[in-house]
């Protein structure tokens, strides 16, 4: 029996299998033993070869374009950016990921048009394993749905789920130390749904023997099961609902309806035309929130403040992390620096490398000669 045969058996047998609490274990084992199988399915097809479609990243953050053929990404990326991707209403018009630079508040946001997915994307047809893999690699995921196909949204989350990647999700707060003997300890900051012998079930379906797990929060069997696999990826995402030029004007409540039976806040999804260019404007600040991204003007010796270019670091980030992104040597040559701006307390405030900057900050470096 190959591997795909062996997990469409399991995944059978967790269908066919009344989730209570004298059966809970015995599905633990099998979700594990499930993602130990995937795992190692996929890492069959990566060996495998094949063209792929592998994108260098760019610019300041990645963010890729996901739906299903002709929903409209390629027109998305082409009144965005640079792009020059090919349009079409026939289904499969992009085979290729076709890159494009947004610029955007001082921002390089690199867009990746990526070929349509179709529904067993995550089980290879398609390439749509290829595909799945760099989306993976995406700081921001877009969900780009017909307006006349809002249930898209359910296929393209559960294409991705296989895949092994999280959308809006935090990591488990799930973790592991192995030991040398004294079996599986439990310790949990809150109390637990699952009980102690299915948690050891699942640990020991991973291979562990000794070890003492912690447990931050209060996991389901899938939960703790990502906790413990290094595979998983964590992706904010947002949702772009496109073609409004077609619709009439009483059917957006229809839309709205089927976006709230998916827990989509209609007020929170941008509503746009690709091809007539409506509604690309709140789409790109929809993108620069999200991304959690923020603008440090630099203060740069004998020229000034750089009000045109900015340094655009991850929000949170330190004086340190942006001489990170600045590169040569100033870590070495650091001694200080001063900020205005609202992470500051006054104008030319003297700070360290630990300060942590905030959007629209102004820096300036003192450096040794």
């Amino acid at each position: 029996m190959g591997l795909e045969e062996e997990i469409e058996e399991i995944e059978d047998e967790i269908a066919n299998t009344p989730y209570n609490k004298s059966t809970e274990a015995h599905i633990g084992r099998l979700k594990s033993k499930l993602a130990e199988k995937k795992e190692k399915l996929q890492n069959q097809s990566s060996a495998g070869g094949g063209t792929g479609y592998s994108v260098e990243k760019h610019g300041d953050a990645t963010v890729a374009l996901v739906g299903f053929p002709s929903v409209g990404k390629s027109s998305l990326l082409n009144s965005l950016t640079n792009a020059e991707s090919e349009t079409g209403s026939y289904e499969f018009t992009t085979l290729d990921v076709n890159p494009g630079m947004l610029q955007h508040r001082g921002a390089n946001i690199q867009l990746l048009d990526v070929p349509g997915l179709i529904e067993g994307a995550a089980s290879g047809r398609g390439d749509g394993q290829q595909v799945l893999a760099v989306v993976r690699n995406a700081d921001l995921i877009i969900f780009m749905l017909s307006v006349f196909e809002i249930d898209q949204y359910d296929r393209l989350q559960e294409e991705l789920y296989d895949i092994n990647i999280r959308v809006d999700r935090k990591p488990p707060r799930v973790t592991v130390r192995p030991k040398i003997k004294d079996g599986i300890k439990i310790t949990s900051s809150t109390d637990q749904d699952l009980d102690e012998e299915t948690i050891k079930q699942v640990l020991r379906e991973h291979g562990y023997v000794n070890a003492v797990v912690n447990l931050q929060e209060n996991v389901t069997i899938d939960r703790l099961v990502d906790g413990l696999m290094e595979n998983r990826e964590y992706i904010p995402s947002i949702t772009a609902v496109n073609k409004v030029d077609l619709i009439e004007p009483d059917y957006k409540e229809t839309v709205d309806e089927q976006l709230r039976e998916r827990d989509l806040d209609p007020e929170e999804v941008t509503f746009i035309s690709a091809e007539e260019e409506r509604g690309l404007d709140a789409l790109k600040d929809r993108i620069w929130n999200n991304l959690g991204l923020i603008r440090v003007y630099m203060d740069k010796p004998g020229r000034g403040i750089d009000w045109e270019e900015p340094l655009v670091i991850e929000e949170g980030a330190t004086v340190g992390e942006a001489i990170d992104k600045l590169g040569g040597e100033m870590q070495e040559r650091f001694r200080f620096a001063r900020v205005t701006g609202p992470s500051a307390t006054h104008d030319q405030q003297q700070v360290g490398k630990d300060h942590v900057l905030e959007d629209e900050d102004v820096l300036k470096l003192i450096l040794r000669r």
